[in-house]
């Protein structure tokens, strides 16, 4: 049977099932067989806090979302084309995200009165005619997975677990997307029980069969290559971007890295993915509490490694009397702090970004900090050398601010020349430095105000560190009014002196009233709305900071430029406050604490209103 392909720009899949469905697995893998295809690629994981969920719930639902397209996109798409439901709980929990017309695949399988009792529903939607407005396919994945592996040793519980690869195979052929990937990773992933291999990938070929055989689905869809910049590319989530980001700087500064962490939903990753790259040198430390992780990257940093601290925002907050050691110490050490919903414990696998206050003021005393968000999943491999840059640079702590959206989504990246990396490397201190020949560890580079950095056990350079304020040059101890003014200021001095690039305005007239500015993950989605407006005829100018402390130099004249200014974030108001009080321009605030990143259309509606009050 011959069947029809249609060409496709572009397509947003979800798949949702119970947490022990596999769809997380099932989403990497379609996402990597995408990335091998050459589209360009933008995903969202959303995934319940507990290891395993109630099953059949909807507290319990596990999803993975991918936009993929033909051209270059933003972010992981508003509303899904596709929907695949393995149970009555993920229809009923992504159903509200469905536009009308889209594709349903559900698992008819799992559509028991139990099942379907569980979620509040009387009777199947799939029988009820209440799904009339979308194309639902009702396929039984789960009995034709066991029927398709009947030939192997397999209880019919164990063969039910692959019914995410027969799932994963119906999606590949109907998307025409490679299978040899695949195929490769699960030999790879169960080279140790073969037999459990030979089993998943004769489950995804199944699926693959079945596509191609059912009279179900008598169309497939094509979505071409993207035209992406020439280079490598690879697909790469922010926290493994954001490890290898960390590994160049420790080559780029030509210092050892050291890790001090304790695990931590979202940041967990990062510590895994640096403690599989000895041969560079890294070396990781998984410490009993968030305290011991950051006091050991401390100590590391004093003697002379580049000292790396991740977490979340409760490990912040604990951490943070040992970062305000690092500020009167003045030690480089970097503060990773993959923010999630709060406060407390809050939702550990949600994204948020209220931790900005937190990073900026979250210590006793005057003790500022500079603080960097990257802004997409790519961009915590530059942010994290960047903050190692500045970190070196000017002996001082960074908080570098990522999110779980930018942490377990993934996109694809081009791999930087490596002559292209920026040489951070700085000295170390091996010689005296004062009039008497004594070392004074408090005597200031005139153009950057750092202090000296000498490694301990350098002879003739032993001096004091510690918590006590210090005096001016010698580092003594020191309670003299005077001079514990004149540190402070100069702590401040020093942060507030720190070289940051202007902030870039994308403007193509010049001629735009509306000025929507951003920070951190919001980047996508913003930009993706601004791209919304324009091509409706409307004007709009776009701004994103990276450095959030110092703020670029040219921020409060692009801010008085514009009549309006909005700012979208994840949190109530944060920067909106700090910009405010700042530079005295009524920001107008655009807040969101779902848990979710925003959507494009949302963003695009809300900007739109914005014009049109200026009118």
């Amino acid at each position: 049977m011959t069947k029809q392909v249609q060409q496709l720009d572009r397509v947003i899949i979800r798949f949702a099932g119970d947490s022990g469905d596999g769809m997380q697995l099932t989403g990497d893998r379609f996402t990597a067989g995408t990335a091998e295809f050459g589209n360009d690629l933008s995903t969202l994981p959303n995934f319940p806090a507990e290891i395993r969920a109630p099953a059949g719930t909807l507290p319990g639902v596990s999803s993975f979302q991918l936009h993929f397209a033909d051209h270059d996109i933003l972010t992981p798409g508003d509303a899904p084309n596709v929907l695949v439901a393995m149970n009555p709980a993920a229809l009923k929990a992504n159903l509200g995200d469905l536009p009308r017309g889209a594709d349903i695949i559900a698992n008819t399988d799992e559509f028991t009165k139990r099942n379907l009792q569980k979620v509040g529903y009387a009777t199947s939607p799939l029988e009820d005619d209440s799904l009339s407005e979308w194309r639902v396919h009702a396929v039984p994945l789960t009995s034709l997975t066991v029927k398709a592996l009947e030939d192997f040793d397999l209880s019919k519980k164990d063969a039910e677990r692959s019914k995410n690869m027969f799932a994963l195979g119906l999606l590949s052929w109907l998307y025409h997307r490679p299978t040899e990937h695949t195929i490769k990773f699960l030999e790879q992933k169960f080279a140790k029980k073969p037999d459990i291999a030979k089993a998943n990938i004769a489950a995804f070929q199944a699926g693959w069969n079945y596509g191609e055989t059912t009279e179900g689905f008598s169309v497939s869809y094509e979505v071409k290559p993207a035209r992406l910049a020439p280079g490598v590319y690879r697909n790469i989530s922010g926290n493994q971007a954001l490890a290898y980001g960390l590994i160049a700087a420790s080559v780029q500064s030509r210092l050892p890295l050291f890790l001090g962490s304790y695990p931590i939903t979202p940041a967990s990753d990062i510590l895994h993915e640096l403690s599989k790259h000895k041969r560079f040198g890294i070396r990781t430390f998984q410490a009993e509490d968030e305290i011991a992780g950051v006091g050991a990257a401390l100590g590391a940093a004093f003697g002379g490694a580049l000292g790396v601290t991740t977490t979340s925002g409760p490990g912040v907050a604990l951490k943070a009397e040992t970062v305000g050691l690092a500020v009167t110490t003045e030690l480089p050490l970097i503060v990773v702090d993959v923010q999630r919903a709060g406060p407390s414990t809050g939702m550990p696998t949600k994204t948020e970004q209220t931790d900005l206050l937190m990073a900026l003021f979250g210590r006793n005393g005057e003790s500022p900090v500079p603080v960097v968000a990257p802004m997409s999943p790519s961009d915590c491999f530059d942010a994290a050398i960047e903050a190692a840059r500045i970190a070196v640079k000017y002996r001082t702590p960074v908080m570098l601010l990522s999110d779980g959206y930018l942490a377990n989504g993934s996109e694809p990246w081009r791999l930087p020349e490596i002559s292209d990396l920026p040489d951070i490397s700085q000295e170390f201190t091996t010689a005296s430095n004062g009039e008497d020949g004594t070392f004074l560890p408090f005597k200031r580079d005139t153009e950057t105000l750092a202090r000296p950095w000498a490694i301990p056990g350098t002879p003739g350079l032993e001096h004091r560190i510690g918590g006590i304020e210090k005096a001016d040059g010698t580092g003594n101890i020191s309670y003299d009014p005077a001079n514990h003014d004149l540190m402070v200021r100069t702590r401040a001095a020093k942060i507030a002196g720190i070289d940051v690039p202007d902030l870039e305005v994308d403007d193509p007239d010049g001629d735009a009233r509306v000025l929507v500015i951003g920070w951190g993950s919001t980047y996508g989605p913003i930009a993706a709305a601004v791209r919304r407006i324009r091509k409706g005829g409307g004007k709009v100018a776009q701004t994103h900071l990276r450095h959030l402390n110092p703020l670029p130099a040219n921020t409060g004249e692009i801010l008085k430029r514009y009549d309006k200014v909005l700012l979208p974030e994840i949190n109530l108001g944060q920067l909106a406050l700090l910009l405010r009080a700042r530079y005295l321009v009524d920001v107008i605030s655009y807040n969101r604490v779902r848990g979710l990143p925003f959507k494009a259309e949302e963003l695009a509606g809300v900007i739109q209103d914005v014009i049109d009050s200026d009118q």
